[in-house]
């Protein structure tokens, strides 16, 4: 059997829930999904029920990392505009800083005001994530052209969107946008089927929207995950909280699509590991790298993931292509 290697993968956009609602997802189980996904580095999101908005809290998260983590996980800096002061302590500590402007867990939103605010307090080279969809994205796009930051719109869902963000990479404006996997694979019509355990946001969208995605691959840098864990009781209760976990389905659901002709193997690594790496400077190692069996057949099953809340909106889908063996700085850390 000839097994395809691949450096290990990067995974920009997860939520880890350590601390506070660790029943949901820890450090440990998390980064266990992430390696049987083929990602050694995932950079956990700051909209913790108590948001990363403080180097307090940043450094108990790094502690908890330390302690817990099996991979390389990183983080971002959150803001909800009342925290200016502190932007700048925890830039030395993250890749990014994270901004919500629409509706999503913990209801982290920004108005234009407190926007520039940010903008401003950030004197750093590093990026400004954005959760913006919709007519959002130009607004926050121009704002950023005037006052020079770099943005990284993420989990772009439509055809509205990736429109704007062509846009304004043509016209040479620093901007970047990555790309789920249920919003590649998923469709409205699917979510519907799903029920609560399709309910995200953004939202899924109708395959004219998905078909779109998938035509202009060439225009969107990073697929993320966006791993958003809640415990299937959570997502069974009358307003179930938005989120699905990926840690461990993206890099299977993009093999069978390199299996289906959809995808190169060169792109995929573009997606997952060259890009992240440039955008945010992310440091690598030679040593660190997967081994996947590009062939293998299996199917998606909710009782053998290692994502702590135990289900996927992927359960029962037949894959082509699965990670056979993890190596993070030359230690075997997974053998499926």
């Amino acid at each position: 059997m000839q097994l395809l290697r691949l450096p290990g993968l990067i995974d920009v956009h997860v939520h880890l829930r350590d601390p506070s609602q660790t029943h949901k997802e820890d450090m440990k189980t998390g980064s266990e999904a992430a390696l049987a996904g083929g990602f050694t580095t995932i950079i956990d999101m700051p909209n913790n029920k108590r948001p990363t908005t403080t180097l307090k809290r940043l450094k108990k998260k790094i502690n908890i990392s330390r302690k817990k983590a099996l991979c390389d996980v990183g983080f971002y800096a959150g803001s909800l505009g009342k925290n200016l002061e502190e932007l700048m302590k925890m830039e030395p500590y993250v890749y990014g800083l994270k901004l919500y402007l629409n509706q999503t867990t913990g209801n982290f939103i920004i108005d234009e005001e407190k926007l520039k605010k940010i903008f401003t307090a950030w004197k750093s080279k590093k990026p400004i994530l954005v959760h913006a969809e919709s007519n959002i994205i130009e607004k926050v796009v121009g704002l950023a052209v005037k006052m020079r930051k770099r943005i990284h719109i993420c989990h772009v869902s439509s055809a509205l969107e990736l429109k704007q963000i062509i846009k304004a990479k043509k016209k040479g404006y620093r901007v970047t946008c990555g790309v789920t996997p249920h919003h590649l694979f998923l469709t409205d019509t699917m979510g519907k089927k799903l029920g609560p355990f399709g309910a995200m946001k953004p939202s899924l969208k109708p395959k004219k929207d998905v078909n779109f995605l998938w035509k202009h691959l060439k225009d969107i840098d990073v697929i993320e995950s966006d791993h958003a864990p809640h415990t299937i009781k959570e997502k069974k209760l009358a307003k179930p909280p938005f989120g699905v976990p990926g840690l461990e389905t993206t890099l299977p659901l993009l093999l069978t699509a390199v299996s289906n002709g959809k995808l190169t193997i060169k792109r995929l690594k573009q997606l997952c590991f060259d890009n992240p790496t440039k955008i945010f400077n992310i440091k690598t190692d030679k040593n660190t790298y997967i081994e996947v069996d590009d062939k293998k057949k299996w199917v998606i099953d909710n009782k053998k993931l290692k994502t702590k809340c135990g289900w996927s909106p992927f359960h029962g889908w037949k894959m082509e292509g699965k990670v056979s063996k993890v190596y993070v700085r030359g230690k075997l850390k997974y053998v499926a």
